[in-house]
C-alpha cells in the first residue's frame, strides 16, 4: 500500500489538533480528565447506536429512552469509579453521587424493560448489555486508573500508567500506519484489508521500544513496567481495532462517524483504547 500524502498530511493535522485537546484534558487535571473522557464515553455510545442500528434490525424498535438510559447508566459507572478523594463536592464525592445514580437509574431502566416489553427483544437486551461492556466498562476502568496515588507514593502518579496506554497506541498507530504504507504486502485480516503483518509486527515493535526508551530515560519510569505496559496495549489495542473494523464491515460503514478528519468518529480514534484499557488496568490491579 503506497504512502497517500495528501491522506498522510490531513490525518496528521488533524492528529495534532487531536492529540493538543487529549493531552491538555489528560494533563490539566482529574477534573479535565473526566471531563474529558465524559465527552469520548457519549460519543462513542452515539456511534455504537447508530451502528446497531444497521447491524441488527430490530434495534430501530429499542425505545430511544432506553437507549439513553443506559448512555446515563455508563455515565453513572464512570463517576462510580472516580477515587472519593478526588473529586470532592462540599461534604458529597462523585464516587458517592455515582453510586447513587447507577443505583437509581437502573431501578427505572428495569422499570421502564417492563413498561416497553413488547418492544423489545432478547438480541436488543444484549446489545445494550454489550455497549455497556464494550463503552462504558472501558472508560469507568481508565478513571479508575487516573485515581490510583500509590505507585510512587505521589499524587501525581494516576497519570503514569493512563499515559504510558494511550501514548503507546498512539506511537503504534502512526508507526503501524508508516510502515505498513511504505513496505506491508501482506494483508493483516480480512477484517480490515489495508493493515498488514509487515506494519503491524512493525510498528507494535517499534512502539513498545520507544515508549519503554522514552519513559524510562526523560520520567524515569521502571523499564520493566513500561515494556509490560506498552505491550499489552498494542497487542490488545490491534485486536480492538479489528473488533471495530468487524462492527463496521457488518453495518456496511466506512467509518463509525466524521468527529476527526482522516480519522473517522470516537470509536475509530478510540477503538483500540477500548479493549486494551481493561486488560491494562487487570494487570496494574493484579501486580502494581
Amino acid at each position: 500500500m503506497a504512502l497517500n500524502l495528501s491522506v498522510f498530511k490531513t490525518r496528521t493535522l488533524s492528529a495534532v489538533i487531536f492529540a493538543t485537546i487529549m493531552l491538555a484534558g489528560l494533563i490539566y487535571s482529574q477534573w479535565t480528565f473526566l471531563v474529558l473522557f465524559t465527552v469520548i464515553n457519549f460519543g462513542c455510545w452515539w456511534e455504537f447506536n447508530r451502528l446497531m442500528d444497521k447491524i441488527e434490525p430490530t434495534y430501530h424498535n429499542l425505545p430511544n429512552l432506553l437507549k439513553y438510559m443506559m448512555m446515563l447508566i455508563g455515565f453513572s459507572y464512570m463517576l462510580y469509579m472516580s477515587n472519593p478523594a478526588s473529586y470532592p463536592i462540599g461534604k458529597w464525592n462523585l464516587h458517592d453521587i455515582g453510586q447513587y445514580l447507577l443505583i437509581g437509574l437502573s431501578g427505572l431502566f428495569l422499570l421502564s424493560l417492563v413498561a416497553f416489553y413488547k418492544k423489545i427483544s432478547f438480541n436488543n437486551l444484549l446489545s445494550l448489555l454489550a455497549g455497556f461492556l464494550y463503552i462504558s466498562l472501558s472508560w469507568g476502568l481508565m478513571i479508575k486508573l487516573r485515581g490510583r496515588s500509590n505507585m510512587y507514593e505521589q499524587e501525581t502518579t494516576g497519570l503514569i500508567i493512563p499515559i504510558v496506554l494511550i501514548a503507546s497506541i498512539w506511537v503504534n498507530d502512526t508507526l503501524a500506519y508508516i510502515t505498513g504504507s511504505l513496505f506491508g504486502r501482506r494483508p493483516l485480516s480480512s477484517i480490515s484489508p489495508k493493515k498488514t503483518w509487515e506494519g503491524t509486527i512493525s510498528g507494535a515493535i517499534l512502539a513498545i521500544l520507544v515508549i519503554s526508551y522514552g519513559g524510562n530515560t526523560f520520567l524515569g519510569i521502571p523499564f520493566r513496567l513500561l515494556i509490560l505496559i506498552s505491550f499489552i496495549a498494542v497487542v490488545m489495542g490491534t485486536l480492538g481495532d479489528l473488533l471495530e473494523s468487524k462492527l463496521k464491515r457488518l453495518a456496511g460503514v466506512k467509518d463509525s462517524g466524521s468527529m476527526m478528519p482522516g480519522h473517522g468518529g470516537f470509536l475509530d480514534r478510540f477503538d483500540s483504547l477500548l479493549l486494551a484499557t481493561p486488560y491494562v488496568w487487570l494487570f496494574a490491579d493484579m501486580f502494581i
